[in-house]
């Protein structure tokens, strides 16, 4: 299964999603991870950008919210414990089995 993990510099959130994709990795989950760093607003425009981290599986966004405004921002997941700058462990595991 292909991740892409898009991002830009101005939020350092996507390091921690990053770092579970990698944990998944190392409990076994088949994940190919790429990173693309989106660098300018004409490139958030283009990808459909809304906010980093984005997480991209196979194509599709599982966490996508239409209403979300493309642009180089910090995006925010609800998760369990409330609202957080990357998507829990959990949330990542269940979207990429979902996908599978």
């Amino acid at each position: 299964m292909r991740v892409t993990l898009q991002y830009f510099n101005g939020c350092p959130n996507w390091k921690e999603t990053e770092a579970h994709i990698e944990t998944l990795q190392s409990e076994g989950v088949d994940v190919e991870l790429d990173r693309q760093l989106i660098e300018t607003p004409e490139a958030a425009e283009q990808y459909g950008f809304r906010g980093s981290p984005t997480i991209i599986i196979d194509g599709s966004d599982p966490f996508a919210d239409p209403d979300a405004p493309i642009g180089l921002s910090c995006r925010v997941y609800a998760t369990e414990d409330g609202y957080a700058g990357s998507p829990s462990l959990d949330q990542l595991r269940a979207a990429l089995q979902k996908a599978s």
